[in-house]
């Protein structure tokens, strides 16, 4: 019999401490690579301005992800990291097609002409489109929360472009940057119904099927394939290869290897923290009350519709949900 005030029920065993501290381990990783991520993604948006001022749209995305994607590869490749396979295979192509080179595609093509903290507002609406497209697809519950915040995201990005299009910006711009963001949203799903595999080769296979079609876009549009000559354009361009691609992008497979697809796309509401503040140190960007006052909204319906109670990746076992094997009877 047990004596103590706990059960046998209750009682964990060695196996399950080691596993809580094990769960404690990866928590604390995860949450330092989702801080690190919210660093070097509102970082890009600013390098990504930088690059625009020389390279084209196309072909400078084409750039970063082509030299990107051979990193990754010669480090799967030295560290012996399996490659997808199959089902894993055609998961990181869809997922590499749609976020790496459609949602890019867009996103670059709308950043010339509009600043990276703006740009980064618009993008702090994906953990609500994420969690929408996750409601479709099935991989996430309703959640009262997310459907009004939902709304007052949309007042939001309203109030920005009413403001934004008298002051210069134009509307197909700001359109590509929503549909960007619907891209990167609908990739993040995709990713999680495919079988998992090391961050470093999915992202070398999906960065490497995403330039194919930068590729054909760039040659559509007759971009001029050139060389960067400024200095700033190599930092910026160097800047987005190596942490803004290369780590960025193998971290929020990592996250999101833990985390859902909604909680993981938290990142965007902390990036205009930092492209704001970054923008207006170097690119000396203004700041209007219509991107003041709508960005708060958005940021404050993306915490009241998806951080507040972010639904974990998958359940945990509870502790005591097996029977104590070693309590005596």
């Amino acid at each position: 019999m047990c004596y103590s005030a706990l059960t046998c029920w209750d009682r964990p065993s060695g196996d399950e401490v080691l596993t809580r501290m094990d769960n404690r381990r990866s928590d604390q990783l995860t949450l330092f690579a989702f801080g690190a991520i919210v660093l070097i993604g509102g970082t890009n948006f600013v390098a990504v301005r930088f690059s625009l001022r020389e390279l084209p749209p196309f072909w400078g995305a084409t750039l970063r992800f082509a030299v990107a994607a051979l990193l990754l590869f010669a480090v799967a490749l030295t560290q012996k990291f399996p490659l997808p396979r199959g089902r894993a295979l055609i998961g990181a192509a869809i997922y590499g097609g749609l976020g790496f080179g459609a949602g890019y595609a867009f996103a670059m093509w709308g950043m010339q002409h509009v600043s990276a903290g703006l740009a980064a507002v618009i993008f702090a609406s994906a953990p609500l489109l994420t969690f929408l497209l996750a409601l479709l697809h099935g991989q996430e519950k309703f959640r009262w929360r997310a459907l009004v915040g939902g709304i007052v995201a949309l007042i939001g990005i309203a109030v920005i472009f009413r403001g934004s299009v008298g002051t210069g910006v134009p509307l197909l711009s700001l359109l590509a940057l929503v549909v960007a963001a619907l891209c990167v949203a609908e990739s993040t799903i995709i990713v999680k119904n495919f079988p998992k595999t090391h961050p470093v080769s999915t992202n070398a296979v999906a960065m490497a099927a995403g330039v194919i079609l930068l590729v054909i876009l760039s040659l559509l549009s007759r971009e001029s394939w050139s060389v960067p000559v400024r200095a700033s354009t190599w930092i910026a361009l160097g800047y987005l290869i190596v942490l803004g691609s290369s780590a960025g992008f193998v971290l929020y497979l990592f996250v999101l290897k833990h985390w859902s697809a909604s909680a993981a796309s938290y990142q965007f509401v902390l990036f205009p923290v930092v492209a704001i503040i970054l923008g207006a140190i170097l690119e000396r960007a203004p700041m209007s009350p219509s991107l003041i006052f709508g960005g708060g909204l958005i940021l404050t319906s993306v915490y009241a519709g998806a951080i507040s109670q972010p639904p974990p990746a998958e359940a945990r076992p509870k502790l005591g949900s097996e029977p104590c094997m070693t309590c005596p009877e």
